[in-house]
């Protein structure tokens, strides 16, 4: 098989990149309208040619990602490696999705005094502040409310504040977040993987090289990389015995994403299994301290942004929206049929009760896995990145960029195990379930099935012969700073 340096990776991952960009510019999720008249179509030609360049840049990108794997590279060259794969993302036109247009909408209804969480973005001026970007949302999220927390509505609101809400330069003000989301995240994974002993260029593999990540944190502004950077860094602290500020960072993390909250579980796995006194005590002190922090800090950040409570009943409302990748409402959905034709039931009843089944089953795989940390069997960080991805696996709603909740933690922990493997397939794979326009048309999820097969492929054949992986430590040790090449 044919193998170049890490710098050719590196020149075809950016050129990968740079077409997907350019092929955003006309194939993209471009706005409704932009005063500016940069973001515009250009005919359905120029369009479908766009596209098919977008699809050839992110392939490349994908293989030069999966390529670099299985090569000895050291912090300095992969940091270089993202900055070239990431930089031409930062102009483009939004990619893969439209959630950016949401984003900035809902910083320009707490701007104007609208109750994000009693309404949507229809509520706003068709030309008045962030009205464009209103227009620019997508179907089904214009008369939703907003499931994200007070946090994060601030800074979209200082975004929109900033730009008057004018659609490129609010764009970019919210990729800016992404990227400072980034930042976050690379140090925060050389953190934790020099803490034990692993590699630091392993770690920023799978956890920021990733082209889901590229594609959907950079490409797409999701907010979803801002709360996985603050989880991690929370994690940093608490794993250095500062589990208050650990916290504190988890439940601004919170308050960006709900899902965080997952994280203080195993926050306080490592209080317990680091406080001294009867085991009872100890298990305690985990269960509520970083609770009570982390609450604190939520309730603060409501009270000081002063969008209310309304995050609390808004949680539920992306599970009444169908996405092809939620295993329980799609289980649901069938059964809900089934039951009408046989039964004449109704089928949203049923379909509810598989997906709580499907919530209620995560619940318990979480409760699992804490327990087996707090026992020592795994690493409480390794630990949650399980449980984040089982959380996912078995949502009510579920996005490509999901994954990347899990797959950052396991990045820090075990990039090379067999959960980090998993992780890496079905990331090449998810990639190419939505078109550059944020749409998911049917070729997208037999793309990614053929990427899913093809990285499986290639996968078994790189480790063939090779030695198994050691399973994730019990937890964190003092390691010297990463010196060889991965």
């Amino acid at each position: 098989m044919w193998a170049w340096s890490a710098v050719g990776y590196r020149h075809l991952g950016t050129a990968g990149s740079v077409a997907a960009a350019a092929g955003g510019w006309a194939a993209g999720t471009l706005p409704a309208r932009d005063p500016w008249g940069i973001w515009v179509p250009h005919g359905s030609a120029v369009t479908v040619a766009a596209a098919v360049l977008a699809h050839l840049g992110l392939t490349l990108l994908v293989v030069a990602w999966w390529r670099r794997r299985t090569l000895r590279t050291d912090v300095r060259e992969s940091l270089l490696t993202l900055a070239c794969w990431t930089a031409p993302l930062l102009l483009a036109p939004p990619l893969y999705s439209a959630d950016v247009y949401s984003y900035i909408a809902q910083g320009a209804m707490v701007l104007e005094g609208h109750d994000v969480y009693a309404a949507g973005p229809a509520v706003l001026d068709p030309h008045g502040l962030g009205g464009a970007a209103a227009a620019s949302v997508g179907g089904h999220w214009t008369d939703t409310p907003a499931p994200y927390g007070p946090v994060f509505l601030l800074l979209a609101q200082a975004v929109t504040w900033a730009t008057g809400g004018t659609i490129v330069p609010a764009v970019l003000g919210m990729r800016l977040i992404g990227l400072a989301a980034l930042a976050l995240t690379v140090w925060a994974l050389r953190h934790l993987a020099r803490a034990r002993g692993a590699s630091e260029s392993g770690a920023l593999w799978l956890g920021a090289l990733n082209p889901l990540l590229l594609a959907h944190v950079i490409g797409g502004a999701h907010n979803d990389g801002l709360m996985a950077g603050l989880l991690l860094a929370g994690l940093v602290l608490a794993e250095r015995g500062r589990w208050t500020a650990g916290s504190a960072l988890v439940g601004l993390a919170m308050m960006v994403k709900s899902p965080a909250a997952v994280a203080l579980l195993f926050i306080g796995v490592i209080v317990a299994r680091a406080a001294t006194g009867p085991l009872p005590r100890r298990v305690a002190k985990g269960l509520l301290g970083p609770g009570l922090v982390a609450g604190t800090v939520a309730v603060a950040a409501t009270l000081l942004t002063g969008t209310g409570f309304g995050w609390l009943r808004t949680q539920g409302v992306a599970g009444t929206i169908h996405t092809a990748l939620s295993v329980t409402s799609d289980l649901g959905l069938v059964l809900g049929e089934l039951a009408h034709l046989l039964a004449g039931t109704d089928p949203a009843q049923v379909k509810g009760a598989a997906q709580g089944l499907g919530l209620a089953a995560a619940l318990a795989l979480i409760g699992y896995l804490a327990l087996r940390a707090l026992r020592g069997r795994v690493d409480p960080a390794h630990a949650l990145g399980l449980a984040l991805v089982a959380l996912v696996a078995l949502s009510p709603m579920v996005q490509p960029w999901y994954l990347l909740w899990g797959t950052a933690v396991v990045a820090a922990t075990a990039p090379d195990g067999r959960a980090g493997q998993v992780l890496a397939v079905l990331s090449a794979a998810l990639v190419y379930e939505t078109q550059p326009s944020g749409h998911t048309p049917a070729y997208g999820f037999a793309l990614a099935g053929v990427a899913a097969v093809l990285g499986t492929w290639a996968l078994r054949r790189e480790t063939a012969g090779a030695a198994p992986v050691a399973a994730p430590l019990p937890g964190p040790r003092r390691a010297r700073r990463e010196t060889s090449p991965r």
